[in-house]
């Protein structure tokens, strides 16, 4: 009866994310173009902070709680799951089409931010006799580079184009209306996934290990899979790709700096160079594919997603 009742609200659940997700690219949209900025400045901002709410919550109990490896198993995991599998189920549904200043401006950002965070975490690397883990002062570094990145987004609403591209399907009014109740109901709904997703896992006996490495870590990111893969299919790139990037600097920056400062100090020994490293390659794969030829294609959707697989085998059999 549990199981089918946890079955039950977990489809659910998917129902009304799905729902959602998709009133809000339609609402971001007429956003953008009643304000006459680019959609993905509501990309980098609106729609990626808005979906990392359940990612934001977790981290701060987790950390709170002492259970530092949900938090980092929450950060490490998102930005490998929104790249790898996000990015190459939306290019496999729809190529993704990037523009010149993203592949030049935007995903340079990610891949610098996260290779500080590489550097910043990975101390073993540059001293055997110290063990991998992020401090107050790492923190203060990361919030630091959320502060320039929320900065270039400023400058380039600043100076972006006022033009009145398309006919939006809201009004001003409507349209915010529409996207703060499409967040709630986004947030809300990934809540009801990810509880009765644990449920019934337990009901099943599955590990926690594999509990917070793919059903938390995966069902906290369905926000992401959906409306990246919604505004792929709708032909909305700048919300997909900007989702993504936004998503991924607000994560490190933010949902694993900001704990960190309020709390101090984690060890992050749980979890080794190779799945830093991971998280590293994604933003530079994403950075090279979207580059060549300005579009992420069918092909490279299907390796990006191919190499996510193999790794969460590699790190489920170690």
């Amino acid at each position: 009866m549990m199981i089918l009742s946890c079955l039950t609200l977990l489809l659910f659940g998917l129902f009304i994310l799905i729902y959602f997700s998709d009133i809000f690219v339609d609402a971001a949209s007429s956003l953008s173009i009643r304000l006459r900025v680019p959609k993905m400045l509501i990309a980098l901002t609106i729609a990626s902070f808005g979906t990392c709410a359940p990612e934001l919550a977790i981290s701060f109990n987790s950390i709170r709680t002492g259970n530092v490896d949900m938090t980092l198993a929450n950060v490490i995991g998102s930005s490998v799951v929104n790249i790898l599998l996000i990015v190459g189920l939306a290019a496999i549904v729809k190529p993704i089409k990037v523009k010149t200043r993203t592949t030049k401006k935007e995903l340079p950002i990610l891949v610098f931010i996260t290779f500080s965070f590489f550097i910043l975490i990975c101390d073993s690397l540059f001293n055997h006799a110290h063990v991998d883990g992020l401090s107050r002062a790492d923190a203060i570094v990361l919030l630091g580079w959320f502060a320039f990145f929320l900065y270039y987004i400023i400058m380039t609403a600043k100076h972006s184009p006022k033009e009145h591209i398309s006919v939006a399907k809201f009004s001003l009014k409507k349209s915010v209306i529409l996207i703060i109740i499409s967040l709630v109901g986004v947030v809300v709904a990934s809540d009801i996934v990810v509880d009765n997703a644990v449920v019934l896992a337990e009901c099943l006996g599955i590990s926690q290990k594999i509990i917070s490495m793919t059903i938390i870590v995966i069902g906290t990111s369905l926000p992401e899979l959906i409306m990246t893969v919604s505004s792929a299919k709708k032909g909305e790139f700048d919300m997909a790709v900007g989702n993504i990037i936004g998503t991924n600097i607000f994560n490190i920056c933010i949902v694993l700096g900001l704990p960190i400062l309020i709390y101090g100090s984690v060890s992050t020994a749980s979890f080794t160079v190779i799945d830093n490293l991971v998280v590293l390659i994604s933003a530079i794969i994403f950075y090279i594919f979207g580059r060549s030829d300005k579009e992420l294609s069918r092909r490279e959707g299907i390796l990006m997603v191919s190499l996510f697989i193999i790794y969460y085998i590699y790190m489920i059999l170690n």
